[in-house]
């Protein structure tokens, strides 16, 4: 039986400590995502704490949880810095990660199709689209279709069935990574659109359509982030 929970009255029953140390987090990822805190930048704990009206508690908290991210490192006797963007060899071998295991996981998830799956998959996949229509050329748009394009890639990866695999590749945070270091528009429509093609051949039952869709979808969206060293070279960055 499904019960319809007001969101409210959850997190009224949540710590209050806890619910607080969230939205710090939210609030710093964002910050760094957007580079409105620079990459390889010192971040003074009680400057954060003054500025989000907070105790430094929360902010130190947040700042270890960011450090998993890798968006965050710890400096012995000096606290933390924002970690440097990947370069480009760091974002190849990423993607390379990616054809490894995606393509595989989209045809094993195939293989397995259900009407419930089926369902579950178009449903992420319209909501990315509402959002990002809902939002189109703003900064909640790139936000939305980040947490999109994570929650796309784990469901095929969930489908597949291997969580071994699912937790390995959690634990890269690469689409963190690719969507900080392209956050000023290589995500787009188009990454809608592939993803609709890879979850039509998915759920069609066709194993070999569905790897060669997601091969596609990860070869474009590698191109696309790589394109920025290339938009930074002839700028002279």
């Amino acid at each position: 039986m499904t019960t319809n929970v007001d969101s409210d009255l959850v997190l009224s029953r949540m710590p209050p400590r806890l619910v607080l140390a969230d939205e710090v987090y939210s609030r710093l990822r964002t910050l760094i995502m957007e580079s409105s805190i620079l990459p390889d930048t010192r971040i003074n704990i009680e400057d954060v704490a003054r500025q989000l009206d907070v105790s430094p508690t929360p902010v130190r908290e947040s700042l270890a949880r960011l450090e998993s991210d890798g968006l965050v490192d710890k400096l012995p006797l000096k606290g933390y810095r924002t970690t440097e963007l990947l370069d480009r060899d760091a974002i190849r071998e990423l993607y390379e990660l990616r054809l490894l295991l995606e393509p595989n996981a989209a045809a094993q998830a195939s293989a397995g199709m259900t009407s419930a799956r089926a369902d579950r998959l178009r449903a992420e996949v319209q909501s990315g689209s509402s959002h990002v229509q809902a939002h189109a050329g703003n900064d909640t748009s790139y936000q939305e279709l980040s947490h999109h394009d994570v929650r796309l890639h784990d469901l095929v990866l969930e489908l597949a069935g291997n969580e071994t695999i699912r937790r390995a590749y959690a634990r890269t945070h690469c689409h963190l990574h690719i969507f900080r270091l392209s956050y000023s528009g290589t995500f787009g429509t188009h990454t809608i659109d592939e993803h609709a093609a890879v979850v039509d051949a998915i759920t069609s039952g066709d194993a070999a359509a569905a790897e060669s869709a997601m091969s596609r979808h990860i070869v474009a969206s590698r191109d696309r982030t790589l394109s920025h060293f290339d938009v930074g070279l002839a700028a002279g960055i």
